[in-house]
């Protein structure tokens, strides 16, 4: 699906990015059966990474990963491995992306980056670990397009001021809840958060951006969309079991069918908003509810009492609600007990 802003505010659905992230383990091929497998579990977009080594860490850059894992212990050495794309095939890709019909979106982690992914996205997604780079930020800005700010690892000051500045040129921004722990365990995912940053950044689309292990009944997903996440992105690999770097803590493609399946059963249940009484509740209200039901033999001209009176389905004479109007007031004809009354038994 083509980014639009406006209608992911509106959707009743989550905006799914498949972070591909670098699972594509620099194959062109691997990173086009990526793409192939997204679209067809149902996501919205697939996001790669696009960065070089020598810019984003220094040569002693301790790692922050489940080192059990991601053997590799320096960051530099890490993105060593995964920095051999260059614009010739982020264009390949983003035109295969077209092809499919499935958003194209990489993540810039430098200056030079920012400026050749700019005819190819839509939108620009901003790292978490980049919340406080000022210069890639204002860089990011002065592009104009919407933009995606994960805030993993982030103080309400750090969001505040980097949306300080990204909003001087850019207004549309989704405001990802993250926790920058690969992988980050249950008890640590607070997706409360979700709420706090929707309540506290209104102008602000709120998301999530997920690094728990996948399970079975997609709870965490599901719970961030229901917290008010409007976008979500997780990592996406082909196999799980495929060692390194992202792998372990991925959706892969039946994953990815199984919550857009438990979406597609939940969703149905959601409904109107504004409460009211629908059609199907009609005969209910009728039937459950109650009418002002005579408590003996009355007489022609008896005046109504409280005592007189009993409330009893179904709601087919004078409603409870009227019982202050009506007491007070004469029979006019004989009614046995348990008669339900009427406005014309009344005077």
């Amino acid at each position: 699906m083509k980014f639009n802003f406006k209608s992911i505010k509106s959707r009743n659905r989550p905006y799914f990015i498949a972070e591909a992230g670098v699972n594509h383990e620099c194959s062109i091929s691997m990173a086009k059966k990526i793409i192939d497998k997204a679209k067809n579990a149902g996501a919205d977009a697939i996001k790669f990474q696009t960065y070089k080594a020598n810019k984003i860490a220094a040569k002693i850059s301790p790692y922050y990963w489940d080192i059990k894992k991601e053997k590799t212990k320096s960051q530099y050495q890490l993105f060593s491995k995964y920095d051999h794309f260059n614009y010739k095939d982020y264009k390949l890709l983003s035109g295969y992306c077209k092809k499919k019909k499935i958003e194209f979106l990489s993540t810039p982690f430098d200056s030079n980056a920012v400026d050749f992914l700019y005819p190819l996205v839509n939108i620009y997604k901003i790292s978490s670990s980049d919340i406080t780079n000022y210069p890639l930020l204002e860089k990011v800005s002065s592009k104009g397009k919407p933009v995606i700010l994960s805030t993993g690892a982030s103080t309400v000051k750090e969001i505040r001021n980097a949306l300080k500045i990204i909003n001087k040129k850019v207004k549309k921004v989704i405001l990802m809840h993250c926790i920058l722990n690969y992988p980050t365990q249950n008890k640590n995912a607070n997706l409360n958060m979700i709420r706090f940053l929707r309540d506290e950044f209104p102008h602000c689309i709120p998301g999530y951006s997920d690094h728990t292990l996948p399970n079975k009944d997609m709870s965490n997903l599901i719970t961030a969309f229901f917290m008010g996440a409007k976008v979500i992105e997780k990592h996406f690999t082909l196999n799980k079991r495929f060692k390194g770097n992202d792998h372990y803590h991925s959706l892969d493609e039946k994953d990815l069918k199984n919550f857009n399946n438990k979406l597609d059963k939940i969703l149905p249940t959601l409904g109107e908003y504004k409460k009211r009484f629908i059609k199907s509740e009609i005969k209910s209200r009728k039937n459950a509810r109650r009418s002002l039901v005579l408590n003996l033999n009355l007489k022609k001209g008896h005046k109504l009492k409280f005592d007189d009176l009993i409330p009893k389905r179904p709601a087919t004479g004078i409603s409870p609600i009227h019982i202050k109007k009506i007491l007070g007031k004469r029979l006019k004809r004989n009614l046995l007990s348990d008669t339900i009354l009427q406005w014309k038994h009344i005077s």
